[in-house]
């Protein structure tokens, strides 16, 4: 049920959809099915002036009249091309986070608020008049008392209540429209309601932001490509963040980046290249990054050793992917560039990522049919995100439920291919990602993954290796003595006791080849800047963990 205050809001909704030409939806759900005749009853359809525009056209105008919050609602379902036919997706792509600001002295007023002192007392200068505003915050210019030059943002005053009354009423629409229509069940819009209201909720707290965006230093840290402004962190609060001030050539300024002899070639390919070190090295990556939140440092005309920087801002909303997630990307993205549709598919069901009774033919079949047009233009012509958006809206028809952090990447993604290909028309976006992907692919597996692998456990193994002889001789004494009993006597498990009894000398083998593998991953970091290396790998510490090995392997084999 809808409270007094949502019910005129909805009302308040109702005539903003009239308004737009939009009252053959509110007529067409089958909530309203039963009064349609009502529809021609309308002064506005009697002489067939309708508003102008495509149907995405006016849904767009409509969610700007709505407000901000309904403008957000419509970024984020620009991410669901999966779900969205393409033309409303592409129209509500367009639309801006831009709203009045509010006044400064109400930013004044909140700021020393939060501090619980005089703004005078905090910045030697703060500047009332806005540099941006936003839905949820707005930015001011500010020096701190030893000069340094910083922005504040301060997040809206009340916006909280405005949020969650708009919430209420996006949870009803969203109800109502599963309730009664197939398509709303099919979509289920209240999953996209509530990853939204985590979205939004999240954008409400800098504190957040603020550790977002230290995150993000600190892994690019040591970067010559890449530069993110530094928190000032006693100045920071949830509701108002302090942060340095860069300033930069924003990223879509051809003409301006071109004056000032940047190469764009170079900057094209870092761009794609800081991309994918985020999603393949750090498992985190900045999912706003539009033209907007990016800026170009150039250097001095004389040097010309030196390359620019890029400098991202708004950290309001990172997402990060588990291995699983990188798998995913990395192994399919490859066997796409190989046309392996086969592995493809086999790679979705042995993950299961689709239902386990899925035909690998006639997934590999689909595959094929929607990606293989792609191919015929050059392989520098063709598009990361729409390679990706092919495959979700395909496996997706095969039972797949697609993973918000994946949505943000690929509408990332779309970001920096169609921004990369504006700086530089010629860009080959495969030739650049794919060291990343064969290099993360490279670190997982082989030896060198084994080796990696060992020295990040190594720290827990050696914690419980006192344990582990007491433990194995108790073990082997059990299972000789037969005092490993199960209750159960069903020929099956009496079948299963059998093999445990006959099992001793295999159990005892793979004992023994833990120990000698575990010997040489403590040999390896104890001994890794020995004079007897290959490849970097002590010689002892790789014979161990070839005997090891085999012991393991023949422990296991049939």
């Amino acid at each position: 049920m809808v409270n007094f205050g949502e019910l005129f809001r909805l009302l308040t909704i109702q005539r903003i959809l009239i308004r737009h030409g939009l009252d053959e939806i509110i007529f067409a759900t089958h909530l309203f099915r039963p009064v349609r005749f009502l529809f021609n009853l309308l002064p506005w359809n009697w002489f067939g002036h309708r508003a102008k525009g495509t149907r995405a056209e006016r849904l767009r105008m409509a969610l700007e009249d709505l407000g901000p919050l309904f403008v957000k609602l419509g970024q984020l379902l620009s991410t669901r091309r999966d779900m969205l036919p393409e033309d409303i997706a592409d129209e509500f792509a367009k639309l801006q986070d831009c709203v009045p600001p509010f006044p400064g002295s109400e930013a004044r007023r909140i700021i020393e608020k939060a501090f619980g002192k005089s703004i005078n007392e905090i910045f030697l200068e703060f500047n009332e008049t806005p540099l941006a505003s936003a839905s949820i915050a707005q930015v001011h210019a500010a020096t701190l008392k030893d000069g340094r030059k910083m922005i504040v943002k301060v997040v809206r005053p009340d916006i909280e209540k405005i949020i969650r009354r708009d919430l209420g009423l996006m949870y009803f629409l969203a109800r109502q429209a599963e309730r009664y229509s197939e398509d709303g069940r099919n979509l289920k819009p209240t999953n996209v309601v509530s990853e939204f209201h985590k979205t939004i909720l999240g954008e409400l707290d800098l504190l957040r932001e603020a550790a977002n965006a230290s995150q993000l230093r600190r892994n690019f840290e040591n970067s010559d490509k890449l530069y993110i402004p530094a928190i000032e962190w006693p100045l920071t609060r949830e509701n108002v963040m302090v942060m340095e001030r860069i300033s930069g050539i924003p990223v879509s300024d051809v003409d301006g980046l071109m004056a000032a002899g940047v190469d764009l070639k170079w900057l094209a390919e870092s761009g794609v290249e800081i991309f994918f070190t985020q999603v393949f090295r750090d498992s985190y990556f900045h999912a706003d990054m539009h033209p907007g939140n990016i800026f170009v440092a150039t250097t001095n005309k004389g040097d010309r050793n030196q390359h620019p920087r890029i400098m991202f801002v708004d950290f309001g909303i990172m997402s990060s992917l588990s291995e699983f997630d990188q798998r995913y990307l990395a192994e399919n993205f490859l066997a796409f560039l190989n046309r392996d549709y086969q592995r493809v598919a086999e790679l979705h069901v042995e993950s299961g990522w689709v239902p386990a009774g899925t035909r690998v033919d006639e997934f590999e079949s689909a595959i094929r049919t929607v990606c293989e047009p792609l191919f015929d233009r050059s392989i520098r012509e063709i598009s990361f995100g729409t390679l990706l958006l092919r495959l979700f809206q395909t496996a997706r028809n095969f039972g797949m439920v697609i993973m918000p952090q994946l949505l943000l990447l690929q509408k990332t993604l779309v970001n920096i291919e169609g921004l990369g290909r504006q700086l530089y028309p010629e860009l080959d976006i495969w030739k650049t990602a794919r060291p990343q992907m064969e290099r993360w692919m490279s670190d997982r597996g082989g030896l060198r993954g084994l080796f990696k692998g060992t020295i990040q456990n190594l720290p827990y193994w050696l914690d419980r290796l006192p344990d582990l002889p007491n433990k194995a001789i108790d073990l082997v004494d059990r299972l000789r003595n037969g005092r490993i009993t199960v209750q159960n006597k069903s020929p099956e498990i009496e079948k299963l006791r059998n093999e445990i009894k006959e099992a001793n000398q295999r159990t005892i083998l793979a004992i023994i080849g833990s120990t000698f593998i575990l010997c040489a991953a403590i040999i390896f970091g104890l001994d890794k800047y020995s004079p007897f290396l290959v490849s970097g790998i002590p010689v002892v510490s790789a014979v161990f963990l070839v005997i090891g090995l085999g012991l393991l392997a023949f422990a296991m084999g049939d």
